[in-house]
């Protein structure tokens, strides 16, 4: 499959969230810019051990099923400065989730090769075992978008910032291609596509909802 297709407080359009300082440089020499706060530790860029504790409790990181991995994603979208969201839900179960938001962050190193903040396979600082973290629609906490990339068989992440383009393409949590360059487009956004494991339940479309953001669901034939 193709991949084109230290804390202060900051209110956002879905919560009020925590910032870290970034404790360890960029993981990339030469990257230009290690004083940037971060939600995301960006010197592990992959995080095996954090992505195979989530695979090994399924029931816990997404109950009720792949509708808790959109919310989750969702979720992510609404702190990205989004004014709207489409959920496509596809016949072999896949599910995309396209924002117009301002893009993942992304950097560049000395050589002016992209380093994207690790949010599919690192753990988001702010919720992840965080006993106060944000309650999602389905009043289950937030734990950050890797747990949808540890319980997908394939996710696919595309990126498009005022800077560049580009996608990489996950499975069970691990990236499995680099920032591979798309078509611009002009705009800005982020599209995550994923295929939650078949052990979940489906997605009920009733509950794909996020307060103070119109969400599109689009069901394909």
């Amino acid at each position: 499959m193709s991949t084109a297709q230290r804390y202060s407080p900051r209110t956002t359009c879905s919560s009020t969230i925590r910032i870290y300082k970034r404790a360890s440089p960029c993981p990339t020499p030469g990257c230009d810019d290690a004083t940037v706060t971060s939600t995301h530790d960006w010197s592990a860029g992959v995080d095996a051990a954090h992505l195979a504790a989530i695979r090994r409790h399924p029931g816990e990181f997404a109950p009720g099923g792949a509708l808790h991995l959109v919310l989750e994603v969702l979720a992510y979208a609404a702190d990205e400065a989004v004014t709207r969201c489409v959920v496509t839900l596809h016949p072999d179960g896949s599910v995309a989730v396209a924002d117009n938001g301002r893009g993942t962050d992304t950097r560049r190193d000395a050589q002016g090769r992209p380093v994207r903040k690790p949010v599919m396979a690192t753990r988001d600082l702010r919720y992840f075992d965080h006993p106060a973290a944000q309650r999602l629609p389905d009043g289950h906490p937030r734990r950050g978008v890797s747990v949808v990339a540890a319980l997908s068989e394939w996710l696919v992440h595309t990126n498009h910032r005022h800077d560049g383009a580009w996608a990489q393409r996950y499975e069970h949590g691990l990236p499995v291609t680099g920032l591979e360059p798309v078509p611009a487009g002009g705009t800005t956004g982020t599209t995550v596509w994923f295929r939650p494991d078949r052990a979940l339940s489906p997605v009920d479309p009733a509950g794909l909802t996020w307060p103070g953001l119109p969400v599109k669901v689009v069901r394909l034939p």
